[in-house]
């Protein structure tokens, strides 16, 4: 009769022909199960970023306006897209759009599984401060204080509902709110991928904005980890907000230390808009040339 016995290699175990088939049992169902957690988290990984050839191919997309292609060289829209690291789904909103320019870019980068709110700022009798900061005159803080947005009043929202309607950018939002609370009611907090204010954070001083309430806001609507990218002319040290009215100019130090005051943590300076040549004392420099402009990224963390 054949007695079982126990095997001296694998203690506590059957040896013979029974042992052998427990563990290759044993071992497929192993493997079975480390393949399907890896699909498992294959399936829910995130999109990548978008790359160079891709972004490349947004930028050169045939039904881009003349206009906007225009504004391309000076904006470097490839570049500023890289630097977000933007990608296909997330959800995004672009404060103080204007006419749409980077709004559409936005939108046509996350494609339509993502989402682009255009924010521009309420037509509303805003009483200027009694010293606007920036240097502007009372007058000229009134008048922006009923414009949408930047130096002068302008359609935007009309602007940025045409391109809403071209093919593939119905996922763009159009939304009239004031700055300081720049997304409508009904989008809950921790919602946003990315939140963007491109070259009109320092109109937001002789305009009389509550910025820190803006920042607050964006703050809680983005999701931790989402990124918050500002794009501005830059004022020479020391200047602070002082010269916003006047030069259109902002210190990139002073613009960092108020978001950072909303809880945000700096992650990265974008150098693709940096002119060194500009003297920055002048709000068209002189002799012409490119305006010396800083991106700076920040994420909720």
């Amino acid at each position: 009769m054949q007695h079982l016995t126990r095997s001296s290699r694998f203690p506590g175990s059957l040896a013979g022909p029974a042992c052998l088939a427990a563990w290759t049992a044993v071992i497929a169902s192993a493997v079975l199960s480390l393949g399907a957690c890896t699909t498992r988290v294959g399936v829910g990984a995130a999109p990548a970023t978008l790359s160079s050839a891709r972004l490349a191919e947004i930028v050169a997309s045939p039904d881009r306006s003349d206009a906007d292609r225009a504004n391309d060289p000076r904006r470097k829209p490839e570049l500023l897209l890289a630097f977000i690291g933007i990608r296909p789904g997330m959800v995004a909103l672009d404060i103080s759009a204007g006419g749409g320019y980077t709004t559409e870019l936005l939108a046509r980068a996350v494609g339509p599984t993502g989402r682009v709110y255009g924010q521009s700022a309420a037509r509303i009798a805003r009483p200027p401060p009694a010293q606007p900061e920036g240097a502007a005159a009372p007058a000229a803080a009134a008048a922006a204080a009923l414009a949408p947005a930047g130096n002068a009043p302008r359609p935007a929202p009309t602007g940025l509902a045409a391109r809403a309607q071209k093919p593939r950018l119905g996922h763009i939002v159009v939304v009239v709110q004031p700055f300081e609370n720049p997304l409508p009611p009904d989008v809950p907090a921790n919602t946003l991928d990315l939140a963007t204010l491109m070259f009109n954070y320092h109109d937001l001083g002789h305009m009389g904005v509550d910025r820190a309430q803006m920042n607050n806001a964006v703050f809680a609507a983005l999701k931790p980890g989402g990124v918050y990218v500002i794009a501005d002319h830059s004022g020479r040290p020391g200047t602070g907000i002082s010269e916003a009215g006047t030069l259109h100019r902002i210190e990139e130090s002073f613009l960092r230390a108020e978001v950072e005051r909303a809880g945000f943590r700096w992650l990265a300076s974008g150098d693709f808009l940096r002119n060194p040549a500009d003297p920055r004392d002048q709000n068209t420099p002189n002799p012409p040339q490119p305006k010396d402009e800083f991106v700076l990224k920040f994420v909720k963390p």
